[in-house]
């Protein structure tokens, strides 16, 4: 026998008296702990009793056989790896007992180096078995999903949702504004299904042009077009036996809705040059910005497509509808953004929450997300206030309470947005760069500011230049804010 076969706790099973006593003695020999058994209720209660590694099972035993006692054996330890004895070394007998769930058999007169090179691939399979265990459950620690943060009713709704159609292969079609976390929701679905230990792989349809997006989803050969110098495998191919996740889905050209439409039905992708076909099984979760109805409605987006997708919908609401929600994401952010800071997490001064919740989020729990993170760059201390707010949040909300130039009786977000940008101009005489600087917007979105709500200085139009100076009409480039923390 072989001194380096791994220490294991065996269970010996056979009827005759000669075999248990050689094999006992010769497993005892190299160290391992055995226990004989003469028939099968004896080894069922050494189970009950205690824990064991392998089990070596005699297939021919008076009243119970080896066959049944492995399959009572498995519903007391699902891990117990068994190996059957026999001395009737017939192909239908191994392959029985191979397919009621033995690991291994073995024939009598036993080969001392034949059993121990058995013993030695069982506990290397055991011992893999226990590693792989520890390994699921280590991913399912490190790996989980940020958690869908909220306690409206909205929140507890597609936590709901989630738990009812992750553990199916339902398409899912996720609709709400952009940055309410629709992503967040897609990755919460994969995460709880069957499909969790395999790839989620993310698309975002509406960031690449058609040509380029084709490529991506269904792959190409080597010379499919100038520049395709290697083989490509798609996000089709990449997302087998996992998710794929189609973000702004709504984006997407006819052409590729139809191809889209051939894949999702048939499951089948042929790469760009390409003549063989791959198999490709996938769950898809969507996701837009859109109303892909009324985008139905107008022949934007195809009707069978929509269909196709929408199986299973779930609406996340913006920001501005669930207020009770964003405390507890404004403390999840501070503790984020904090440790990845190395400093401590900070509070937030009632003043600060109040404004923080009266805010309208436009850009939702993104805007949110790196409203926090400005704050705490710039707080001082261990206390966020309202001047380590961002000054959009901190002039449209909780600001309201104060007399405005506009009327007392117009307490409006514009109305608010109209007197604050004023009271900067005035401050600064007018000089639109010092403006936009404390604005923290661009001297373009300043001039659409003062067009927008017909600011006057001393009593006629806004008329200045960039630096402040009489001349230039203020009307300035049509674009929209560009604030780094929005």
């Amino acid at each position: 026998m072989d001194i380096n076969v791994k220490t294991l706790r065996i269970l010996v099973v056979d009827d005759e008296e000669i075999v248990r006593s050689s094999l006992a003695e010769w497993l005892a020999e190299d160290g391992h702990e055995v226990r004989a058994c003469h028939d099968a209720p004896s080894a069922l209660t050494a189970m009950r009793e205690s824990s064991w590694d392998l089990a070596l099972v005699d297939i021919k035993m008076p009243g119970m056989d080896g066959l049944e006692l492995q399959r009572r054996m498995r519903d007391v330890d699902a891990d117990l790896t068994v190996v059957m004895m026999t001395a009737f070394a017939s192909v239908d007998t191994a392959v029985r007992a191979l397919k009621e769930g033995a690991y291994d058999y073995i024939t009598k007169p036993f080969d001392p180096d034949v059993l121990s090179h058995l013993l030695r691939r069982a506990g290397d399979k055991r011992d893999l078995l226990l590693e792989n265990r520890g390994l699921r459950q280590t991913i399912e620690e490190i790996a989980q999903p940020r958690p869908i943060l909220g306690h409206s009713p909205a929140i507890r709704r597609i936590v709901e949702m989630v738990g009812t159609v992750a553990p199916t292969d339902t398409s899912v079609l996720i609709t709400g504004e952009s940055g309410v976390g629709k992503e967040l929701v897609a990755r919460a679905v994969h995460a709880n299904s069957p499909r969790a230990y395999m790839p989620l792989v993310v698309v975002n349809c509406g960031a690449l042009p058609e040509g380029t997006l084709e490529s991506e989803l269904f792959g190409h050969e080597r010379g499919a077009f100038t520049g395709a110098q290697y083989r490509h495998k798609g996000k089709f191919e990449l997302a087998d036996k996992g998710t794929l996740f189609l973000d702004e889905i709504g984006e997407l050209t006819p052409k590729i809705q139809v191809e889209l439409l051939r894949v999702l039905e048939e499951k089948i992708v042929t790469r760009l040059g390409g003549s063989s076909s791959v198999e490709a099984d996938f769950r898809l979760v969507a996701a837009t910005n859109r109303d892909l109805e009324k985008a139905v409605a107008d022949g934007s987006f195809r009707e069978d497509l929509y269909y196709r997708i929408n199986v299973f919908g779930i609406h996340v609401p913006p920001l501005r509808e669930r207020r009770e929600d964003i405390r507890d994401l404004v403390l999840h952010f501070a503790k984020r953004f904090a440790e990845q800071m190395n400093r401590p997490i900070p509070q937030f001064t009632a003043e600060a929450l109040r404004r923080l919740e009266g805010h309208e989020w436009p850009g939702n729990v993104r805007e949110l997300s790196n409203a926090i993170e400005r704050a705490l760059v710039v707080q001082r201390g261990d206390v966020v206030d309202e001047d380590d707010l961002p000054v959009d949040v901190t002039a449209r909300s909780g600001a309201t309470d104060r007399p405005t130039k506009s009327g007392a009786q117009d307490r409006s977000l514009s109305s608010v947005e109209r007197d604050h940008i004023l009271d900067v101009l005035e401050e600064t005489g007018w000089n639109i760069s010092e403006a936009s600087r404390i604005l923290r917007v661009d001297r373009g979105t300043v001039y659409n500011k003062i067009k927008q709500y017909d600011l006057r200085r001393d009593g006629g139009r806004g008329d200045v230049d960039s630096d402040g100076e009489p001349g230039a009409e203020a009307s300035g480039p049509a674009q929209g804010p560009t604030r780094s923390d929005r």
